[in-house]
């Protein structure tokens, strides 16, 4: 009985190491989301002017991937696909532009939602959530969750996530793993964007054409405990 205790207890702790290991030290994809959009304001953008996806410009195959540049970009970004024109898929509902909420869980909360054909993009809070055809790395996001656990020396450590954004009858649904159950859920309901998350919240968000000031920097997230 002694013995298999033991090697029950071996199994959790090497189980728990790894899936740490995984989470937090692991090594990310490498950055490709184009620097000069890094680099740019994304504050200075009429939202509410949206580009036409009449199939003139790039295709999401032609645009390289958006990913978040370790736990948290240091001010909000041009958009990524900014250059696409390419219609979106007929399961798709158009739900571009920025979003804030209004109702619900999150008030306040703040994303911008960019899509052209199968590719979806999310930015808020310092994170950015790209799936779907692009020309450098895989078309789940495979990225982080972005608050931040723990910190050894200058160098900030935040759990990885991987999703799959898929369109089910004008709700977008995201997989976790990409092959996961649903975690995430938006959709329209009249002019309003539903954001349901995992923890059970529901947030009803109203477009809006600026970015606040207020969301320009994100807030520092997460316990952020210093080891050394």
């Amino acid at each position: 009985m002694k013995k298999w205790l033991i090697r029950v207890i071996v199994v959790v702790v090497v189980l728990f190491l790894t899936a740490f290991w995984q989470m937090f030290l692991s090594p990310r994809p490498p950055l490709t989301i184009d620097p000069a959009t890094l680099a740019g304001d994304g504050s200075t953008v009429d939202y509410c002017d949206l580009p036409v996806l009449d199939g003139s410009g790039r295709k999401a195959a032609e645009i390289p991937k958006g990913n978040t540049p370790g736990c948290s970009y240091s001010h909000f970004p041009l958009p990524i696909l900014a250059e696409c024109t390419e219609p979106l898929v007929v399961e798709a509902a158009d739900i571009r532009g920025l979003w804030i909420g209004v109702e619900g869980d999150h008030v306040g909360h703040v994303e911008r939602v960019e899509q052209c054909g199968r590719r979806t993009v999310i930015t808020s809070s310092g994170i950015i959530h790209d799936s779907g055809p692009n020309s450098t790395l895989g078309e789940n996001t495979n990225d982080t969750e972005g608050a931040v656990l723990f910190t050894i020396g200058d160098r900030e450590f935040c759990p990885r996530t991987s999703a799959s954004k898929i369109w089910n009858d004008g709700v977008l649904d995201f997989h976790v793993f990409g092959w996961g159950p649903i975690v995430v859920r938006r959709y329209l309901d009249g002019d309003q964007l539903i954001w349901e998350y995992a923890d059970g919240s529901v947030t009803r968000m109203d477009r809006i054409c600026t970015l606040p000031e207020d969301q320009r920097v994100p807030r520092p997230r997460g316990p952020r405990v210093s080891l050394f």
